[in-house]
């Protein structure tokens, strides 16, 4: 490869090398000399590290001399150094060769000496490889402490070049023995360096781009660099520079050694040693000299379970190299070789025969590796596998005689129908989040001759639209299975179940109750899964409706039934459940966040990130939003958005983020969101409106669109039919607020919105009596917000209900409407001239929590208020809003906050009990925080995590 970074790139990932190389070059040993000689695969960044490095080192007085050695046969001896010389000496000639060895050195040292004085002299060689006898037989002489000088040499050395019998190899040997000499093996950038790279030269690109950047590159700065440029530019192809580079260096390659790359650029990596010799049909000695020749080449990577290329795009360059008939011929053999093996590997087969051209034989492979991927719960491979089934087969199954044979292995089946593979497609695709994909291939089953029943269909569909967030014609398809007289009590029964979880999610509590009762008394002939969700419906609706405490018992034994079963679907619906409730309605946020996460690590493991850990990170980052805990809940949402969920699961997720979105004041990425909900949302039911038309009047507000803000309130109030009046409480207070908000701007109030505002207060302060004490509490919290919002509508400037809001959500554990009640009391009392010093207060309290959160907009509202009433935000400072405090790395990075208040406590020798006490939560969730102490800082008691947090500290 040609090049390395460029100059104008970022040195990404080489800051703590570029570090450690200089201190070792200043470092000299007992002859006053030290050398770094840096190896590494062409393009790694070698001759970047070399410029770096000579110009740090420049700028900090040292003699810096620069040479590079030329790949000819020809090159003069000493060509390097002479051309290092010729920057400060250019009418320098060639040595005389004839003087002998020792006098010629000592010549090339009296030159060095001149040139570097009294400084430090480094002396800097590129290509290290290429260097004639005498270059070498120079380093030698000069580490060796007998030129005489104060001498740093920094040298780069190209990795494949130095195979077999190469001298230098001798020379490296030799020169390590010397404690000043340091060779540095330039590693490929990990995956998260490549990101930063195709960033800094691409923009902002999707996260499956830069992951393909670094599948393709394995991490190569040079190779990373070009890719970035192609996506920068738009272009699809391989740029010629690539293409030439890698197609040069494998023609270098000897006969043998290019048929063994060629061989593993084919295969499905890693290829065991056993399969390449069949396929490249070398005798053994014969292999394992050309394998030697590929790894030296840095084209293979040999590891116990095989050989892999060491960048993918080689293969994608040979591929366009090789004839069809070639490429036919090599799968055909790989495929021959590993049937021959016995090696049972079906997706290996299922691709070797599909590339050679023979469906037939492909096909039993690719059933029966559908039928294994599903097993472990992989479900987009299996729908993948399911897809290509469906492509072999063709429109005409009767051409395919029975989808069986020897190598399909046990369980492959025989005589699989066109309507089974339709089938199976549509339930991994639906698995694996592809939901409308699901739809279209169960209509496509549907019309099918051997289609399933009425009754089957119709559940499915239900499943599959409710999952893509279509939830109206969810809801009517669950209906027709329950009205169907095709259905059996079995089907009944989980239709029941499905709609009552659906109800759930719709906000329809009372509703998902019912129906929930309907499938638990007829439990006898549902399934395990029919018992988890109506279970988790029955228990949510009764903590939300009326008792807590009786509900998450049900739900809790819905989690242990889905424990026992092990199955996704059980567990993600458990786990949904539980966490929800925990960290909304019932308000015990920090066990919810702790279930959601632990649910979420679960969920994963089986094949799930798409859905269901996808959902429950959205429930741990809107728990944390509401504690305060914004960066980590930033944090927490970022990870999840990494699995490109759709339907009902991206819904869930675009919300929770945009709450960040709207409380950081990004309004570009808001809008965005909102968008991208309302696109997805085609039926979707309260549990989504709702929070998005909420969002919608928040993020109008901060931009100053009252009337927006209000129409945005309106439409939920008037077109969403829910008993949540959580969700009903929000969107009040927003609309109340923006009615206020019109008012302080100057602009007319609303008197219809107000007066259906007042109505719904009403209807909540009514229905609360009713509900769940945990939720009362929760709905109250709105209600006095509600209240106090009308007070400001009315010009009332009354601190009072603010000061009873601010009390109720500290009480609650949620900072940011406490800090806004705080604002609006010191806002009410200032204009009042009562009670400034308390109003003082409560304003810079409020200031301090919008600060600590990142809430630019409300921190600007509050230096607004602050300067209109000429307040100082703190003592001897202006009002400018700050910056979050940093993170700081103490050893006890990995621990969230939270975690780092329970382990000081547990330091004092505090029990759980007593932790709970003081932190105000369960002793239980104190027990869940300190499992993840000792997990996260590696130690198994009480006394070893003491130790760690007092060394900390």
């Amino acid at each position: 490869m040609a090049s390395d970074e460029g100059d104008d790139g970022p040195l990404v990932g080489r800051t703590d090398t570029l570090a450690d190389v200089q201190s070792d070059l200043r470092n000299l040993g007992p002859g006053g000399t030290a050398a770094v000689f840096v190896t590494g695969e062409s393009g790694v960044g070698k001759s970047r590290l070399l410029r770096e490095t000579a110009r740090a080192m420049g700028d900090a007085g040292y003699a810096v001399l620069s040479g590079t050695c030329l790949d000819i046969g020809d090159a003069s001896p000493l060509h390097p150094v002479l051309q290092a010389l010729r920057q400060y000496q250019p009418d320098l000639q060639q040595w005389d060769q004839t003087a002998g060895a020792d006098a010629l050195l000592d010549r090339v040292s009296r030159d060095l000496r001149a040139v570097a004085g009294d400084k430090h002299l480094l002396l800097v060689l590129d290509d290290l490889q290429w260097a004639d006898r005498s270059t070498r037989q120079l380093l030698l002489y000069l580490l060796a402490g007998l030129g005489g000088i104060r001498l740093s040499m920094l040298a780069a050395v190209r990795a494949e070049a130095l195979h077999g019998a190469h001298p230098l190899r001798r020379v490296l040997a030799e020169l390590r023995r010397l404690r000043s000499v340091k060779v540095v093996d330039l590693a490929p950038l990990d995956r998260e360096q490549t990101l930063e790279l195709v960033t800094a030269i691409a923009g902002g690109i999707e996260p499956e781009d830069s992951d393909r950047v670094y599948k393709r590159s394995g991490g190569n700065p040079f190779v990373v660099e070009e890719l970035a440029r192609d996506l920068r530019d738009g272009r699809i192809e391989l740029s010629d520079t690539l293409r030439e580079i890698f197609l040069s260096r494998v023609d270098e390659l000897p006969a043998n050694a290019h048929a063994v790359v060629h061989a593993v650029a084919a295969g499905v990596e890693p290829v065991d040693h056993q399969v390449l010799a069949k396929v490249t049909k070398l005798a053994e000695d014969e292999l394992l000299e050309a394998i030697r020749a590929a790894v030296a080449h840095r084209f293979v990577a040999s590891a116990a379970d095989g050989y892999r290329l060491r960048h993918r795009l080689v293969a994608e360059i040979l591929e366009a190299e090789v004839l069809p008939a070639e490429a036919t011929a090599l799968h055909r053999r790989f495929a021959e070789a590993l049937e021959a093996g016995g090696i049972v590997d079906h997706a290996r087969l299922a691709h070797h025969w599909q590339r050679a051209g023979e469906a037939a034989r492909a096909l039993p492979s690719v059933v029966a590796a559908a039928r294994s991927a599903e097993k472990l719960y992989g479900y987009a491979e299996a729908h993948r596998h399911w897809s290509l089934a469906l492509d072999l087969i063709g429109d005409d199954e009767a051409a395919t005689p029975g989808i069986a044979g020897p190598a399909a292995g046990p369980g492959a089946g025989g005589g699989t129908t066109r309507a089974e593979l339709l089938s199976h497609a549509a339930e991994t695709a639906h698995r694996c989040g592809e939901h409308q994909r699901a739809l279209d291939r169960l209509a496509e089953l549907a019309r099918h001759p051997g289609a399933p029943g009425e009754c089957d269909l119709h559940l499915r569909r239900a499943r599959y639209l409710a999952a893509a967030g279509r939830s109206a014609t969810a809801e009517t398809e669950y209906e027709l299975a329950l009205n169907s007289p095709a259905c059996t009590p079995q089907q009944r029964v989980s239709a029941a179940a499905n709609l009552a979880e659906l109800l759930l999610h719709l906000g329809r509590y009372a509703d998902a109750y019912a129906r929930a009762t309907e499938a638990l008394d007829q439990a006898a002939v549902g399934s395990t899964q029919d018992l988890v969700r109506a279970s988790a419906a029955l228990g949510f609706s009764s903590a939300f409706r009326e008792d807590p405490d009786a509900g998450l018992a049900v739900i809790r034994h819905a989690v242990d039934i889905a424990e026992r079963s092990g199955q996704p679907d059980d567990l993600g619906v458990a786990y949904l459940h539980l966490a929800e409730l925990l960290a909304g309605p019932l308000n015990n946020v920090e066990e919810g966040v702790l279930v959601a996460r632990r649910g979420a690590e679960r969920l994963a493991a089986l094949g799930a990130g798409r859905t269901y850990q996808t959902r429950l990170l959205a429930i741990a980052g809107n728990g944390l939003f509401r504690v305060g805990q914004w960066a980590e809940a930033d944090q927490v949402l970022e990870a999840a958005m990494a699995h490109r969920p759709s339907g009902a699961d991206a819904v869930e997720l675009l919300l929770a983020r945009c709450r960040l979105w709207v409380g950081f004041g990004d309004v570009d990425a808001a809008q965005r969101d909102l968008d991208a909900v309302a696109t997805l949302l085609a039926g979707g039911g309260a549990r989504h409106v709702l929070p998005m038309l909420t969002l919608r009047a928040g993020l109008a507000m901060w931009q100053g669109r009252h009337a927006q803000a209000r129409a945005a309130v309106q439409r939920g109030l008037t077109e969403t039919r829910s008993d949540d009046l959580v969700l009903l409480g929000v969107l009040a207070w927003h609309g109340l607020r923006a009615e206020a908000e019109a008012r302080a701007a100057g602009e007319p109030v609303d008197p219809g919105a107000v007066r259906r505002l007042r109505t719904v207060v009403d209807r909540m302060a009514e229905g609360v009596g009713s509900a769940a004490t945990p939720v009362r509490a929760v709905v109250d919290g709105y209600l006095d917000l509600c209240h106090a919002e009308i007070s400001r509508v009315e010009e009332r400037h009354d601190p009072e209900p603010w000061l009873r809001a601010a009390v109720a959500w500290d009480r609650r554990n949620q900072p940011y409407p406490a800090a806004y009640a705080r604002l609006r009391r010191a806002e009410a009392a200032l204009t009042r001239k009562s009670r400034r010093a308390q109003a003082i207060l409560a304003l810079r309290e409020a200031y301090a929590t919008a600060t600590a959160m990142g809430a630019r907009p409300f921190a600007a509202e509050i230096v607004s208020t602050a300067q209109r009433f000429r307040v100082a935000l703190a003592d001897d400072a202006d009002t400018q809003p700050m910056s979050p405090p940093a993170a700081q790395d103490d050893g006890l990075a990995v621990l969230t906050q939270r975690e780092r208040e329970v382990l000081a406590a547990v330091a004092e020798g505090l029990t759980n009990r007593e932790i709970g006490e003081r932190l105000f939560i369960s002793e239980r969730t104190v027990g869940v925080h300190v499992g993840h102490i000792f997990d996260k800082l590696q130690v198994r008691t009480r006394v070893q995590a003491s130790r760690v947090y007092l060394t900390a500290a």
